[in-house]
């Protein structure tokens, strides 16, 4: 067997349940936190904020668990940096120096890497010693070329594949750090450790041993108590050379043979043939013998080495040390960070000679056990993984092993679907009956997997899939949007923006205390309202278009104003908020007014007069009402939703899901839905008379601003501090289109009540008009 692969499937069954463990820990949430001694200034900072948690929470309970937040995270700030300092000094300080294996000290090790996604997988090679007892060679530098060779190999290799600036699988080679002349084994390991342990490492040593190397790594990933070190294997580095010397000898009977018949002098042919001849000679003698019935296994053979043959050894030691590296690595940022395995796709290149059913076996076996591992936390990504190593394996001859893959991806996808395959006659028709949109890059690879091996049949059932999806996508396609206008004549940050029930006007609020009245037809300016007002924070529309209610959030105090939107008059200003108004909303029957701040302030709006009071602890950051204006939901800074009976001020229910303020609620027009946006980058979709969610889209990069749903319920729009607006399918949840017109934050959206157009306004001071095509 090639000698690298035999390293890997020692790796790999040594490894794998080292990585399993692992993996179970961390899903257990049994990881301990680190037992380095906590300095006396970190302890009393840590009962100050135990102190802190013993507070009677009243009223300011939101204040108090941000500070408490604040708290904790500084603490662990202070321990990292505490745990940092005393990594930093303990070699130098302590002076345990003479068993620090690198020629490096911890503070240069433990830079930080602030531009990168993440922490770097550092790696130490500790190449072989070798004495020349037993080969006459020339070369007294052969060490140093072996650590040089291999280190210039493995360079290249992670530089293809794991460069430092790798966004998914990044490793920082420090090639040379290990001061191979002076340290080996497991004392050196354990300093290092000593140091290192807050850093994933990766250590690959070869040391000597008789006519072997013995093959060992260390490792440690995030938040592990201890180092993972041992032997996986031993490379027999003799029988290498001796081999490649004898296969050169072999070769060089051919070119002898050919250049004899040419009539070459056979002295000038010896003299070019150097240590070849001599183990040809030697080679062709064993022949002889043991046609003679002479065990040669009892003589001592040596065969002559020459450079090419320790070339090709560098060359066996570099891939051995890549395939390790690699396994590792797809390993550790599997189950760090939910990346692929790439070596699945590197195998083919990096073992040229054919592999038996047994190595086959152990390496998808060991893939199996991670990915099993994966499935309480990450079953969602195994169909995938277990895809893309079939597509690696595909590539050797047999097909045994990659079909078991394939086979194992299709049946979690339909254990994650809870698809059952008893009512059909073949997994695929089962697959078909549940896929949906998101699926099409899945199918399509299995589709590249079954064209690559050749399977006719199960490609006839993969593209009925692929047909299905695209059925799915016509019946759920929404009409293209485009860009009709650009409205630019405000001065600030457009806060908030709404267009009439008659889809003639538009209304924009704006931070430079003026609104503004535009055509929606013709994107024309009709009116700026101003006088007083402070930066606008929300505005909105009565169904009859005869109303606009203005909310303010200028300090101290907010503000509500009610204009005549067709005379352009101010009909009443609603005192009462002692905070600014975030938002405002008038129901669908134009009976009520609400606005909130840090409590909702219900008013009859046409006389002005406060009905009642809902009270909020948190910032009101959005309002909605059902069309039959029985129902009032709200979302806060606390990340809570909450719904009340408008009329008499009483809480329905609370509905809690969130992970930042809910910054936009939008309610589906027959009451049964309702939508909220938040700051934790989603959008979520609930039952309303139930509370329990339905579903959570994700998508944006960064907070959902607002929400708009379209008329028929079937599509929803968001806006985001991404500078983003998403169109989403209610029953898919696939992002159907993404407009990325404007250069700053998405503030607000306002959709026309025919649909056909949507208004946005922007931190970029603009409005736009987009336009459905039909």
């Amino acid at each position: 067997m090639q000698p690298g692969l035999n390293l890997l499937i020692q790796l790999v069954l040594e490894f794998a349940p080292v990585m399993v463990n692992i993996i179970q820990n961390q899903t257990q949430g049994n990881l301990k936190n680190n037992t380095s001694p906590i300095p006396k200034v970190t302890q009393d900072f840590i009962k100050t904020v135990d102190k802190i948690t013993q507070i009677d929470i009243t009223e300011s309970e939101f204040t108090q668990q941000q500070q408490l937040a604040i708290y904790h995270h500084a603490t662990q700030l202070k321990i990292a940096n505490q745990e940092r300092e005393t990594a930093i000094k303990l070699p130098e300080v302590h002076k345990i120096l003479d068993s620090w294996p690198l020629r490096l000290y911890p503070s240069q090790l433990l830079e930080s890497f602030p531009n990168y996604k993440r922490t770097p997988l550092k790696l130490f090679i500790a190449a072989p010693q070798i004495q020349f007892d037993k080969f006459d060679l020339q070369n007294s530098q052969i060490t140093d070329e072996i650590e040089l060779k291999l280190a210039e190999g493995l360079r290249e290799f992670i530089n293809n594949h794991y460069s430092l600036n790798h966004p998914e699988r990044p490793i920082e080679f420090l090639a040379g750090a290990w001061d191979s002349k002076r340290f080996h084994s497991e004392s050196s390991i354990k300093a290092l450790f000593s140091g290192l342990k807050n850093q994933p490492t990766l250590i690959l040593e070869s040391e000597k041993d008789g006519d072997y190397f013995n093959f060992r790594i260390a490792y440690w990933g995030l938040g592990q108590e201890n180092y993972y070190y041992k032997t996986i294997s031993r490379l027999p580095y003799r029988q290498i050379l001796q081999e490649s010397a004898k296969n050169r000898a072999w070769e060089w009977k051919n070119i002898k043979n050919q250049l004899s018949s040419l009539g070459e002098d056979l002295e000038v042919v010896n003299n070019l043939g150097r240590e070849r001849n001599f183990n040809l000679e030697l080679l062709e003698k064993v022949e002889k013998w043991q046609s003679q019935r002479v065990d040669v296994n009892k003589l001592s053979l040596e065969y002559q080495i020459g450079s090419q043959d320790w070339q090709h050894l560098y060359q066996v030691l570099i891939t051995c040390h890549c395939l390790v590296t690699a396994w590792v690595t797809d390993a550790y940022y599997l189950v760090n960070h939910g990346v692929h395995p790439l070596l699945p796709e590197l195998l083919p290149s990096l073992i040229s000679e054919a592999i038996n059913l047994q190595s086959l076996q152990v390496i998808t076996d060991s893939y199996k056990q991670v990915y099993q591992a994966l499935r309480n936390e990450q079953i969602a990504k195994i169909p995938e993984l277990a895809l893309q190593l079939a597509q690696g394996l595909s590539h050797f001859s047999s097909s045994h092993w990659s079909r078991e893959q394939v086979d194992y991806s299709i049946d979690t996808w339909l254990e994650i679907r809870q698809v059952s395959i008893r009512e059909v006659t073949h997994p695929l028709k089962a697959m078909q009956l549940a896929v949906k949109i998101e699926d099409e890059t899945y199918i399509t690879k299995l589709k590249e997997y079954f064209t690559a091996v050749g399977d006719g049949e199960n490609l006839i059932y993969v593209e009925s899939i692929l047909e299905e999806i695209s059925s799915l996508k016509a019946k759920c396609n929404l009409e293209k949007i485009h860009l009709q206008y650009t409205l630019t004549g405000h001065s600030g940050k457009v806060s908030s923006v709404a267009i009439s029930p008659n889809g003639e006007v538009l209304v924009s609020g704006c931070a430079d205390k003026t609104i503004n009245i535009w055509n929606l037809q013709t994107g024309k300016l009709i009116r700026t309202l101003t006088g007083n007002l402070g930066a606008i924070s929300s505005v909105a529309m009565s169904p009859n278009g005869h109303f606009l209610a203005v909310g303010s959030c200028e300090h101290p105090q907010g503000n509500v104003k009610v204009w005549n939107l067709k005379t352009g008059k101010l009909i009443h200003t609603l005192l009462g908020h002692q905070k600014p108004v975030n938002v405002v909303a008038i129901s669908s029957d134009g009976t009520i007014l609400a606005s909130g701040s840090n409590k909702i302030k219900i008013w009859n709006l046409q006389r002005g007069e406060r009905i009642c009071t809902l009270w909020h602890s948190s910032a009101v950051e959005a309002i909605a009402t059902t069309a039959d204006g029985t129902i009032l939901a709200s979302g806060s800074s606390d990340y809570k939703i909450r719904l009340w009976n408008p009329f008499t001020g009483d809480p329905l229910r609370s509905m809690i899901g969130h992970l930042g303020e809910v910054t936009s609620i939008a309610i589906s027009g027959d009451g049964e839905v309702l939508f909220s946006g938040s700051a934790d980058k989603t959008v979520k979709i609930w039952h309303l008379s139930t509370g329990k969610l339905l579903k959570t889209l994700n998508g944006h990069t960064d907070k959902v601003k607002s929400i708009a749903v379209s008329p028929n319920g079937e599509f929803i729009f968001s806006g985001s501090v991404d500078k983003t607006i998403k169109i989403w399918h209610l029953s898919t949840g696939e992002v159907l289109q993404t407009l990325t017109g404007h250069s700053g934050v998405v503030t607000s959206l306002s959709l026309s009540a025919d649909g056909k157009f949507l208004a946005s306004g922007s931190a970029d001071k603009t409005v736009k008009i987009w336009q459905v095509i039909k």
